[in-house]
């Protein structure tokens, strides 16, 4: 988990991830596609992290390596996002259920004929 985090914790790597999300790319193609001007030595290194984090895979084709998203490396996060979400809501739901338990039930209100928020009468 912590090689996936530091992989995802700059922007440049995580818009990398985001180029070879659909389809697999270049080094330079991945290059071309940054917002700033980088090295080849630089993506390479970018992309370096994220295949030991799992998150992408490359293949050599003739004198090119393509990059592609892995995307099951997410999984690993994803479970973990979810569990902890999961047991925040839990928590918080016990929570509630014990406050309105000790408030006891809320005060009915009598409803009357002069107590509805819309009158039907118009003012003149």
């Amino acid at each position: 988990m912590s090689a996936l985090l530091r992989a995802l914790s700059t922007p440049r790597r995580r818009e990398i991830l985001r180029l070879v999300w659909d389809g697999e790319r270049a080094v330079g193609e991945i290059r071309d596609g940054l917002p700033d001007e980088v090295s080849f030595a630089t993506v390479s290194e970018h992309l370096q992290v994220l295949a030991a984090a799992g998150l992408v895979t490359s293949r050599r084709a003739g004198k090119y390596r393509y990059y592609r998203a892995e995307k099951a490396g997410l999984g690993a996060l994803r479970a973990w996002l979810e569990a902890t979400w999961d047991g925040a809501l839990a928590r918080l739901t016990l929570l509630a259920e014990l406050e309105a338990a000790r408030r006891g039930p809320a005060p009915r209100r009598r409803m009357t004929k002069h107590s509805t928020k819309h009158s039907t009468k118009r003012k003149a």
